[in-house]
């Protein structure tokens, strides 16, 4: 069995985000040569996430509502966590949308569902943050 290993890291312009990596853990899987196996992709912060849902704008907007109704990131004063800080929301928003995703390799592809993509999810952002994508197999 071999591995691989690879972190792409992010930046963002905004607090939260949500950006479509498939093309860049396609290039992954790619760079890494196996055609059969699992790929692991997790954010290595505790205030991002990575998951697999469709890629449509009305969707992304609907996630930004409901997260923010679930955790509101203001007023600050309401989560024991900010003190000196102000991103309890964001922890919260990643426990929500999950750490990372694992996905099937077939014949040197993903094994995903017709309108499934990958994606970083970025809930305490302007800072650099990385993800970690992991394959083994053959």
């Amino acid at each position: 069995m071999r591995s691989y290993r690879k972190e792409l890291w992010f930046q963002t312009e905004k607090r939260r985000e949500f950006i479509n990596i498939t093309p860049l853990v396609e290039e992954c899987l790619q760079e890494s040569g196996i055609q059969e196996g699992l790929l692991l992709c997790n954010a290595m912060h505790i205030t991002a996430s990575v998951f697999i849902n469709d890629d449509e704008s009305g969707l992304h907007r609907d996630f930004e509502r409901w997260l923010e109704k679930l955790a509101p990131e203001k007023p600050y004063d309401q989560y024991e966590h900010n003190v000196g800080e102000d991103n309890a929301d964001a922890h919260l928003k990643r426990t929500i949308m999950g750490r990372e995703v694992v996905v099937a390799i077939t014949d040197g592809r993903l094994d995903l569902g017709p309108w499934e993509q990958i994606f970083y999810g970025e809930f305490d952002g302007k800072r650099r943050k990385r993800v970690l994508v992991k394959i083994i197999g053959e």
